[in-house]
This record gives structure tokens, C-alpha cells and sequence, in this order.
């Protein structure tokens, strides 16, 4: 998910009750709108062939920046190294962009479970965007479940190679409070034990973090803080990636 102050819409004074429109320029259209299960509301706005996905008043993702999510992929498919058939979780869709880039590295043995708590953000995927997905979400080697990304990982042991996060704007819970579990101590604990031995755990942010890899590393993690470009071939903004190995 992005983040640009530039990019910030604001609520209009007839939103209505505990809901927020988007100001949109000239050209721009609001195309759906969905619930987040603690009751924040996203919109899917297009401007021309564009998309980009609102939260009240922030923006979460936008196929105008695209190049870190990309990243949060290729950057760990590139540290797992020759595993033959790694199983992946990627939490959640967002625009895709993630899922895109992994299959795109991977080869047919691999699996990757993609956690996609709002059902609207995989129904715009197959309906107006249907053209940026791209028939990723049809690739055999994808399986999409309904469900909390922090559901998935409480429940596993050792059943990953990799856990990318990208369902916050940053280690902390921005799209629902709910989300904080999973940056805590016995989040990253719960990771600890999701993963295989070497496995690594990556999670995307808009913003730098020290107290964060603190943490990190006061679980076990050996961890690794990459700054990466927001969008292609443009050095600023900087978003940031954490990858947190379990030894082993």
C-alpha cells in the first residue's frame, strides 16, 4: 500500500454519517465502495486508465506507484534462493501487483496463498480492473482465501518458506486496529513459528521504522532493511521492506 501526502483526499462535508467522499478532480470517477470488517470505508477511483484505492481519506495503492510492491516480491523470491516448490502467503491482494511479481519469479511447483479480507478488492480485480490483474488470480498456482492474514499465520507451523504483509500503510494498524497483532512481540512471534527454518518474513511500509526492527530482532530474526523506490525509475518517494529470516 502507498502513502502520498500529495495524493491525500478529503472528506466531503455531505459524505454522510461515518462515511467519507473523495474530492476527485477533473477526469476522475468513483467506481465502488467497500467495508473493511471494523467499518472504515475504501473507494476505487479511476482516472482515465488508472486506479487508485482510497481509505476514508488516505491513499492506499495506486497503479501510478507500484514499483516497491513489485520489490516486497522479487527482493524476497531473490533470498529464498533454489527452493524447488516454496509456499508463500501474501496478505492481502491489494492491486496485485505482489502476486504478479512472485509468479512471475516462480516456477509451476510453487504455491502461493493470497489472504484478501474484503471481498470487494478481489471483485474489482475481476471486474473494472480486470485489465491490471491481468489473469493472475486464475494462475493454478494461486488459491485466494477469505480471511485475516494474522488468522492464517496463528494457525501455522513451519508452513512457509516466505510471509509478505502488505495490509497496512507501515508496521502498525492503519486499515484496521485489528492489525496491530501483527506487528507486536507475539505477532512476530506467531511468525516465528508460521515459518520454515530459513524462512523469511517481509513487510511493506511507507515509512522507516527503528523501534520496529528492534523488535524484530528481539524475537530471533536476523533482519534486513532495504530502501526501495515508490515508483519506477524515480528515486523519491522512498518506501522501506523489512526481511526478517528465521535462523535455521
Amino acid at each position: 500500500m502507498t502513502s502520498s501526502p500529495a495524493s491525500t483526499v478529503l472528506a466531503t462535508p455531505d459524505a454522510g454519517p461515518g462515511g467519507f467522499a473523495p474530492k476527485l478532480q477533473d477526469g476522475e470517477e468513483l467506481i465502488g465502495t467497500a467495508r473493511v470488517p471494523d467499518g472504515v470505508e475504501l473507494q476505487l477511483v479511476r482516472h482515465g486508465e488508472g486506479f487508485t484505492i482510497l481509505l476514508e481519506n488516505t491513499e492506499l495503492m495506486s497503479t501510478e506507484a507500484n514499483a516497491s510492491e513489485e520489490a516486497l516480491a522479487t527482493m524476497t523470491c531473490a533470498r529464498l534462493g533454489d527452493n524447488p516448490a516454496p509456499q508463500l502467503l501474501i496478505g492481502g491482494y491489494g492491486m496485485g501487483y505482489t502476486l504478479r511479481a512472485a509468479l512471475a519469479q516462480l516456477d509451476e511447483k510453487a504455491t502461493i496463498y493470497v489472504a484478501e479480507l474484503v471481498p470487494e478488492i478481489i471483485a474489482w480485480a475481476r471486474g473494472p480492473m480486470r485489465k491490471v490483474t491481468a489473469g493472475c488470480l486464475d494462475d493454478p498456482r494461486v488459491t485466494v482465501i477469505d480471511a485475516d492474514v494474522a488468522t492464517l499465520i496463528g494457525a501455522a507451523r513451519s508452513g512457509y518458506d516466505a510471509i509478505l504483509l502488505d495490509v497496512d500503510n507501515g508496521p502498525e494498524g492503519l486499515t484496521t486496529l485489528i492489525n496491530d497483532r501483527l506487528y507486536c512481540k507475539l505477532g512476530l512471534e506467531a511468525a516465528m513459528r508460521a515459518l520454515r527454518p530459513g524462512g523469511i518474513l517481509a513487510v511493506w511500509s511507507a515509512f522507516a521504522d527503528a523501534a520496529f526492527t528492534t523488535r524484530l530482532e528481539e524475537v530471533g530474526f536476523a533482519v534486513e532493511v532495504a530502501d526501495v523506490d515508490a515508483r519506477p525509475g524515480d528515486a523519491k518517494p522512498l518506501h522501506v521492506i523489512w526481511f526478517a529470516r528465521k535462523p535455521g
